[in-house]
């Protein structure tokens, strides 16, 4: 039995490295969903127009735009995997 080591780091490091950026585009894809358009203290402060709802749609986008990189990521290895 003879194993290629070399192939097997490639495997492994390119794996991991994979992995990890996954799970932080998927954390940016969360933390973009989390945010909130309005404060959520009850004040009358006055929010800059464009400001706290342009932000939030922006976050909203982005975060979309996250998960949609994830599913393309997933959809992309499991066509490696069947084909």
């Amino acid at each position: 039995m003879n194993i290629d080591w070399a192939a097997l780091g490639q495997v492994f490091g390119v794996s991991l490295a994979v992995t990890v950026g996954m799970v932080g585009v998927f954390t940016l894809g969360i933390v973009g969903t989390s945010r909130k358009a309005a404060p959520e203290q009850g004040g009358t402060a006055a929010v800059p127009s464009g400001t706290a709802s342009g932000g939030s749609a922006l976050a909203r986008t982005g975060a979309y735009a996250c998960f949609a990189v994830c599913a393309a990521v997933v959809a992309y290895g499991i066509y490696l995997i069947v084909a």
